[in-house]
């Protein structure tokens, strides 16, 4: 998908308006003793300056638009204002901030822009409109600008205003960004280097069946962890004990064990657990079990070292590595050896990673090995459907054979 896809380099942003759709939904912190709002953590405004260099020193003039937490109309908490100003800390150049996100006063600002200047709109989700995907929205959007670039990928899977609708009414490409997502996530579906090994961990099975059915057809091997593990434990009639497992997972578990039966893709699961009592003293018990039998009133918290071992040698005889989600309650020091092996075993491979999933992040970022993989997505929900097959609005906007009246952008 990524070759269908329009870039920065099939538009002439010289002296233009461009409507930047970034993702900047960042978290936020009030300063010490009553001091401005400001930027908790920055790594998604970094991200986006990649793209935000190459239009400003291209001549574009910059109109930003973000979404910004979940706020229930006008929530001056959830204001853009610091995001601003940490971009324009950032970027080494003043960030001009809109109180709006329409109207003739915001028009007049984007028109006075110079090139390379930058404008930021207040935050998105503000109008009710944005995620109705209102055509009034989108349209008065797309009057801020000549051009339109996508660039929030972790947003395309809605049908927003800004996230696609404005698109319709402007010569459209993606950012660097969203190229370099659809490029790698692409390079999992189309062309993986094989053998391609998947490891799914964290809670719900119910979040990601589709993409784990979709694994189970492309994949060379699909490594389980996590109290992902126990549903199909409990379908190959294991006692899973107190571990995480609802009932109505437990189906869909039998069914995708089912697929792997005659199929060319090996569906791993956990040989050995750590597990975990809570006494009535109020003190926590871990235990080893050499198999999977959890006992009444134990909990697993970790695959154990016999599964981990297993997995870290798939991983390192693959060709392309996918990982979402941890292996056990890594937060915790006495079930992070699960998580903390497989995210070596990532680090280490010089093959093809892709990492993705907010917990699996933290788990790198906590173990100092995030800068050691290819490529952490930034999707979350987005990541997981484009794996499973799904087209997303904001991304389907920036193709070449989109219908529309812009369905190819000029060229420079």
């Amino acid at each position: 998908m990524s070759d269908e896809l329009r870039t920065l380099d099939d538009l002439d942003v010289d002296g233009q308006r461009v409507l930047l759709r970034a993702d900047f939904n960042v978290p936020l912190m009030a300063a010490p003793a009553g001091g401005p709002v400001r930027v908790a953590d920055d790594s998604r405004i970094r991200a986006g300056l990649t793209t935000i260099d190459e239009l400003r020193r291209r001549g574009a003039r910059l109109v930003i638009v973000s979404d910004l937490g979940r706020p229930k109309g006008q929530d001056p908490g959830l204001s853009m204002r610091p995001v601003a100003n940490r971009l324009g800390e950032l970027a080494g150049a003043p960030v001009q901030f809109a109180a709006g996100v329409t109207g003739p006063q915001v028009r007049d600002l984007s028109e006075r822009l110079e090139p390379g200047q930058m404008l930021m709109l207040e935050n998105i989700l503000f109008e009710a409109g944005e995620a109705r995907g209102e055509p009034a929205l989108a349209a008065a959007l797309a009057e801020l600008a000549d051009v339109y670039v996508g660039d929030a990928f972790a947003a395309a899977q809605r049908s927003y205003a800004s996230t696609s609708g404005a698109a319709h009414h402007l010569p459209s490409a993606a950012g660097r960004t969203m190229e370099r997502e659809v490029h790698a996530l692409g390079a999992i579906v189309d062309r993986p280097a094989r053998p391609l090994v998947a490891i799914l961990g964290g809670t719900k099975i119910r979040d990601k069946i589709g993409v784990l059915r979709r694994f189970l057809e492309l994949a060379d091997a699909v490594c389980i962890g996590g109290a992902m593990c126990f549903p199909f434990l409990a379908a190959r009639g294991h006692s899973v004990g107190y571990s995480l497992c609802r009932k109505d997972d437990v189906e869909p578990a039998r069914a995708a064990l089912a697929t792997t039966r005659g199929s060319a893709c090996g569906l791993e699961l956990p040989t050995d657990l750590l597990v975990a009592r809570w006494g009535q003293d109020g003190g926590s018990h871990t235990r080893y079990l050499d198999g999977v039998e959890v006992p009444h009133g134990w909990m697993g918290l970790d695959i154990g070292a016999e599964s981990a071992a297993r997995y870290a040698a798939l991983v390192a005889a693959a060709g392309t590595v996918f990982w979402n989600g941890p292996m056990g309650r890594f937060e915790l020091p006495q079930y992070t050896a699960g998580t903390r092996t497989i995210a070596d075993a990532v680090a280490s491979t010089s093959t093809m990673s892709v990492i993705g999933g907010g917990e699996t992040v933290a788990a790198l970022q906590r173990f100092g090995l995030r800068d050691r993989v290819n490529h952490v997505s930034a999707g979350g929900t987005a990541m997981l459907e484009f794996l499973e097959g799904r087209p997303l609005p904001g991304v389907q906007v920036l193709l070449r054979n989109r219908t529309g009246a812009y369905a190819e952008a000029p060229r420079p």
